[in-house]
């Protein structure tokens, strides 16, 4: 459906937006954890980097059972990341910069420490309790009672109390099955939580839930956010069947159920009334974190423009490329080609394009590992420097060229990479990781083989590696904190942080910062032009080109550790690609061809725009 004037172009299409993960960010008092001052202290660097958005992972009230992710009170700040005056100050900070911030609005689920839930688990007849999603047992052929359904806990099953011992943080869980569902000996039932046990699920189909849910926004937008960063919001409407889910772990008793319990029946329902009755009214951004939505028809009845819903959602094809049944930590890991690669991004790129939706385009995230060890081989990216500086540079060309809302998460505009292959499971904190880990345990039994396939998984794409705190400077522990860090620090600090990366043209930040530029410098072709991928059938080389009218643009990415004689395509404009003041980026020195052929060298990357 053609876009009217008045939608195609907004504020946020044309912002890139930069993700801070609070705990790891930066640390004003001692304490070992990141907070809200530390953040204000480095607005300066932010906005010379060229961001125009903050995305800020959850500061507010928490037990922190699964960092933040687990709210208590949405209209309070967590005393370890600062105060309300805080926040007001941040966001006078930001937008006095012409920056915005964009809040992490989690909504599918509360803490159990949350004033509705302790209501809701009082008694059967309390005002709260269709609040949360509550079941009685099933009492199977042998009398035993148990939970509703075989439904698995995204986060899996057996784990136990653990502590960290820096900073004064605690994380706490409890030990359990593996089930999405838990007993609660108050009143005999069962309450669902897709996550921890910490974490109910809210009961959406009760339309207080939902009225609840956008006076909370509307709060924040008062304060002066620019919108929302929605997690897991596909999974606000879940089916009223409950069945068991279809057994694809062989030998388990609880079976992954995210295709029932995400992309509802009422989804869409849900969310268009969420954007007349609150988004409308203000001028903000939404992006929906929904892992779960794969299909693009359905992703565009949630982002096309004329639906009223959100602007844009991520798009996980590439992160989750090499998943298998048991999610990231399945080995041997599901293989993946550049053709893979390719068919992800060409597949949303041109959909969204033609149709009158809007992408997100993003590599890293406080989910996700570190891109510089994720999408090539990290032993090269591990062991030489200079082939770690071109693989950050190629892929921040990647994302550059692509139609879109650009990402970049703290830490990728430095090259930051994953944690070292060396370090023990104790300096792994994530719930997540950990929780895999006893089950991984548990399954190896004697077999040590099966550990080892494990721990390659772990090394390549835990949580824990986006969530090692920012290396600012060669001081101890990176410049991060003067006391004890919650979280280690990468040990590669003193070679690779922000002091020797600001004032440095050469180095990742100024790439980064260069891209930024470029992409406001010609949006017409970067940020709205149409999209054409090249040569698909070629396992070496990503090449793409962007048009709009009479200006073009054309990416070339070398994906290979070796040298690569690339001929030009049939058709294409050659003075596009030898004339030297049509090249906009590039990670090595003076083109190198002869004819029709350019000679690429190791993970080298161009773009040119005419």
């Amino acid at each position: 459906m053609p876009e009217p004037a008045i939608a195609r172009h907004r504020w946020w299409k044309e912002a890139s937006i930069y993700q801070i993960y609070p705990s790891s960010f930066c640390d004003s008092n001692g304490d070992g954890i990141g907070d809200i001052p530390g953040i204000i202290s480095k607005l300066d660097y932010l906005h010379e980097l060229g961001v125009d958005v903050i995305w800020l992972s959850p500061v507010y009230k928490s037990p922190q059972k699964d960092m933040g992710y687990d709210i208590s009170d949405y209209q309070a700040i967590d005393p370890r990341y600062g105060s309300m005056a805080d926040m007001d100050r941040l966001i006078a900070g930001l937008h006095a910069r012409g920056m915005k911030l964009l809040m992490d609005l989690v909504v599918n689920h509360t803490s159990d420490q949350h004033a509705w839930f302790q209501e809701s688990r009082s008694s059967l007849d309390n005002d709260k309790r269709k609040w949360y999603v509550w079941r009685d047992g099933f009492m199977n052929e042998k009398g035993e009672e148990g939970p509703p359904n075989n439904w698995r806990s995204v986060f899996g099953g057996m784990w136990a109390e653990f502590k960290i011992q820096a900073g004064g943080l605690t994380v706490k869980t409890q030990k359990h099955e593996g089930s999405a569902w838990q007993y609660d000996e108050v009143t005999g039932q069962y309450y669902l939580h897709c996550f921890l046990p910490g974490q109910p699920d809210l009961n959406w189909e009760h339309p207080p839930v939902r009225e609840a849910v956008h006076s909370q926004m509307k709060f924040w937008l008062d304060k002066g956010t620019d919108g929302f960063r929605m997690d897991v919001i596909d999974l606000i409407s879940k089916p009223r069947s409950f069945a068991d889910a279809p057994v694809v772990l062989p030998n388990e008793r609880w079976q992954p159920a995210d295709k029932l319990i995400s992309n509802g029946p009422r989804l869409n329902e849900f969310l268009e009334e969420m954007g007349r009755e609150v988004l409308s009214k203000y001028d903000v951004m939404t992006v929906g974190e929904m892992p779960w939505m794969t299909d693009k028809r359905e992703a565009l009845n949630v982002v096309g423009w004329w639906r009223g819903e959100l602007d844009m959602i991520f798009q996980f094809d590439m992160i989750t490329m090499d998943f298998g049944n048991n999610g990231r930590y399945s080995w041997p890991e599901k293989p993946w080609t550049l053709s893979t690669l390719k068919g992800a991004l060409e597949g949303w790129q041109t959909f969204m394009i033609q149709n009158g939706g809007w992408n997100s385009v993003c590599l890293e995230s406080h989910d996700q590992p570190r891109s510089v060890s994720r999408f090539v081989d990290r032993s090269l990216t591990d062991n030489d420097p200079v082939t770690r500086v071109r693989v950050a540079k190629m892929l921040a060309t990647l994302e550059a060229g692509q139609c879109g809302t650009i990402y970049v998460y703290q830490g990728q505009e430095l090259a930051m990479k994953n944690m070292p292959t060396h370090w023990p499971i104790e300096e792994y904190k994530d719930v997540e990781t950990q929780n895999a880990y006893k089950e991984a345990l548990e399954q190896a039994g004697r077999d040590e083989s099966k550990m080892q396939d494990f721990m390659k998984a772990l090394h390549l794409k835990a949580r824990d590696h986006a969530r090692i705190p920012v290396q600012w400077d060669s001081s101890s522990h990176a410049g991060f904190t003067t006391g004890m860090p919650w979280m280690r620090v990468n040990e590669d600090y003193p070679q690779w942080n922000a002091a020797l990366q600001v004032p440095d043209e050469d180095s990742v930040f100024s790439f980064w910062k260069k891209v930024l530029q470029l992409r406001k410098q010609y949006k017409n072709v970067l940020i709205y032009g149409d999209f054409e991928m090249l040569v698909r059938e070629d396992a070496r080389v990503v090449a793409y080109r962007r048009t709009n009218g009479q200006e073009r643009a054309l990416v070339l990415l070398n994906f290979t550790n070796g040298p690569v004689e690339w001929e030009i395509p049939r058709g294409r404009r050659v003075e596009e690609l030898v004339d030297e003041r049509y090249r906009k980026l590039g990670n090595h020195g003076k083109l190198l061809g002869e004819g029709d052929v350019l000679s690429l060298r190791p993970f080298e990357a161009l773009m040119f725009i005419k």
